[in-house]
């Protein structure tokens, strides 16, 4: 998740736009519909949460705060090579833990917990997540998710393709005509409403947000890329359609989105109030603690725990060892895992296990064995921690 800087290759980057005449200006009157449709007035951020849902995640969250960009998709085109290593592992079923925005639906898919709860330093991801829970609320099939998400025409016998490959549903949203106008508003008429079922209470801005988020992966559809606010586009990182194409490095794919039977994992953890996004810092004095506690309660052990490339930031401020003292608190078995990212600014040398078509490698570490190598002084420093670490 990483804001990266790289010199581009002498060659010429692929267009963001799609090429069929008349884009732009029906990107402009979608735009110009969705922005009538925030009145909706049922959100009020001072009230009491509404739902069992909403309580939770009042009650577990902390003070966010901000990291340079809205973070809609990931920039980690390695994030599937690491299933193999998962799959090993054995860590299933109990509690996962992760950061971000999508890529923890593919972890989550994999790893099949009873609760998954996504924490964050911005209180955007967690509104983001919102955007993410109606439309699965809204799309029963795979290929429904992805044209509700970007603001394409679904195919006439969705049922029909349940068992299609992702590459299918990618060719199919490429090629598929966007919403007119009126369909848009429609269509955000039942987000809005789907998110306000939730209960979670939500600012007139926070609404305005959310709808931004839906219009960036409207307008951009599956070309949309990671963007640090302030940097242009890096030709580096992977546009939505290749992390939806990426395999776990053994030729399958592994996407949330790859199989129906992935989908409905999340699917239906959505659907239960399984899937909590909390705004909370890892290091900080609350969330992950209280996440901790939840799972305590409900008499579950962590599974796995994805921290992105967070611990690079946590040992440059100095804050490691806070963080390393909230991961001890977690219930945890000998099966709990650790899964990080690492990018070039924060491993000096070969990326260890990196492809050489990717920016990021993707690694996992036994949680019991990291926290055993924390007690015993071996993490001096970042490069220490990623050298521990297996694909």
């Amino acid at each position: 998740m990483t804001p990266e800087k790289r010199s581009a290759p002498d060659r010429v980057d692929r267009p963001r736009w799609p090429g069929r005449p008349g884009v732009r200006l029906l990107t402009l009157a979608v735009l110009a519909a969705l922005a009538g449709v925030a009145a909706f007035a049922w959100w009020d951020q001072a009230g009491a949460a509404s739902t069992p849902f909403a309580a939770e995640i009042a009650r577990l969250s902390e003070p966010g705060g901000d990291f340079g960009g809205d973070n809609l998709i990931s920039n980690e085109q390695s994030y599937l090579r690491v299933l193999p290593a998962l799959g090993r592992s054995g860590a299933t079923g109990g509690g996962y833990v992760g950061v971000g925005p999508d890529q923890n639906f593919s972890y989550i898919a994999r790893v099949r917990p009873e609760v998954a709860f996504l924490i964050d330093i911005r209180r955007d991801n967690l509104l983001l997540h919102l955007l993410f829970k109606a439309i699965f609320e809204l799309a029963p099939t795979r290929v429904e998710y992805l044209c509700l998400l970007t603001g394409r025409a679904p195919p006439a016998d969705p049922g029909g393709w349940r068992d299609a490959p992702v590459a299918r549903l990618v060719a199919h949203v490429d090629g598929a005509a966007r919403w007119t106008a009126d369909e848009a508003a429609r269509r955000a008429r039942a987000i809005d409403e789907a998110i306000g079922r939730t209960g979670v209470g939500l600012s007139a801005a926070d609404l305005a947000t959310i709808h931004r988020f839906h219009r960036a992966f409207m307008t951009d559809g599956l070309d949309l890329v990671f963007q640090a606010r302030g940097q242009p586009r890096r030709w580096y990182y992977p546009v939505l359609r290749d992390l939806l194409l990426e395999t776990d490095g053994a030729g399958a794919p592994g996407s949330f989105l790859a199989t129906a039977g992935g989908y409905d994992v999340v699917r239906s953890l959505e659907g239960r109030d399984r899937v909590i996004p909390i705004v909370g810092d890892l290091a900080g004095p609350k969330a992950l603690r209280a996440i901790g506690r939840a799972l305590a309660d409900r008499g579950l052990t962590l599974s796995a725990l994805y921290v992105s490339n967070v611990e690079y930031y946590l040992f440059r401020e100095g804050r490691f060892g806070a963080f390393a003292a909230n991961l001890a608190s977690l219930p945890r078995s000998d099966r709990s895992v650790i899964i990080r990212s690492v990018f070039p600014s924060g491993f000096r040398g070969p990326l260890p296990g990196a492809d050489p078509d990717h920016y990021s490698a993707s690694l996992l570490q036994s949680l019991p064995s990291m926290l055993d190598d924390l007690a015993a002084g071996r993490y001096r420093r970042y490069g220490d921690l990623i050298a521990a670490s297996v694909r």
